[in-house]
């Protein structure tokens, strides 16, 4: 075990790396943001000195190492446009998006394992004809379609729920229900596949002659050996929702991670997309390791 987590842990540096990489790429590739910067009626001069101030009037690979260094610290440079340090503001805004995220994982768990667990369970039942029916619907509305319509319907219309901002429950509800809709859909389709597959295997139809509880059989014998996948789906599920929520956050007015991203796309921020790629990465890349850890518990015969 202890050798296995080094091997990943060194394969996750090599990831996050390649990743730094990309995004860095990518940012200067994007444009200048120094015009976005100064008044248009800045001189050659000015332009000059304000690339020299940030740093800019370097090549790319002498950035690129200053970039690394500051990484080595902990510190991504300071935003070009709140002049603060990047790291803190995307640190700043992640709680809510952690926030929203979970609200929409358990929406997606809920639903997708309970629906699609009863569907595989029910093969050609109206149940099973329900969960297909869901899945599809879930995975072909757009998510700014769908934020749209639950914001005139339950928002304006009736009235019940706030159409924006942050706050308690009520405004969570539509934000995550929006972010949680496609996952859920994903999710009906993979534990339906993975129940039907499991539900005819030959320890399932043993644990049956043996007089066991119906819910028994399904939690111990069926859920259990139909967990991996699952585990796995709602893992990189979870993730998504963190890079996913861009789009949830910008039409519910939500403050985070998501919508400072886009904002700091658009003005050409490279320090603030870098520190939220990174962080994403390195949550991307710690989750999948905690999954895999995961295996070993979930099935007893996948050894380290």
């Amino acid at each position: 075990m202890p050798r296995y987590v080094v091997e990943r842990l060194a394969q996750a540096v090599v990831t996050i790396w390649i990743v730094t990489v990309v995004v860095f790429v990518l940012a200067r590739l994007s444009g200048d943001p120094i015009n976005l910067l100064v008044s248009p009626e800045a001189t050659q001069a000015e332009l000059e000195i304000v690339r020299r101030d940030y740093g800019l009037d370097k090549s790319w690979m002498e950035q690129y190492v200053l970039f690394t260094k500051g990484i080595l610290r902990g510190e991504f440079g300071d935003s070009l446009r709140f002049k603060e340090p990047a790291l803190p503001l995307v640190l700043e805004r992640l709680p809510a998006t952690l926030r929203l995220a979970f609200a929409g994982m358990s929406i997606t768990l809920v639903l997708g394992l309970s629906i699609g667990t009863l569907s595989g369970l029910r093969e050609s039942g109206v149940a099973d004809r329900v969960g297909k029916f869901t899945a599809m619907v879930g995975q072909s509305v757009p998510a700014f379609w769908l934020g749209i319509m639950l914001i005139l319907v339950f928002g304006v219309e009736l009235g019940w729920l706030p159409t924006s901002g942050y706050g308690g429950l009520k405004h969570m509800i539509l934000p995550a229900i929006t972010l949680a809709h496609f996952s859920t859909a994903a999710l009906i389709r993979l534990t339906r596949s993975a129940v039907l597959d499991v539900a005819s295997s030959d320890y399932v139809r043993l644990a049956r002659l043996k007089g066991l509880a119906p819910i028994r059989v399904v939690t111990h014998h069926i859920l259990r050996n139909a967990a991996i996948p699952i585990v796995t789906m709602a893992s990189i599920q979870f993730v998504g929702m963190l890079t996913g929520a861009i789009v949830t956050e910008t039409i519910f007015a939500w403050p985070g991670m998501g919508r400072l991203m886009i904002d700091s796309v658009s003005a050409r921020d490279f320090p603030v997309v870098q520190a939220g790629v990174v962080l994403i990465a390195v949550v991307f890349v710690l989750s999948n390791l905690f999954v895999d850890l995961l295996y070993g518990v979930l099935d007893p015969r996948i050894s380290y």
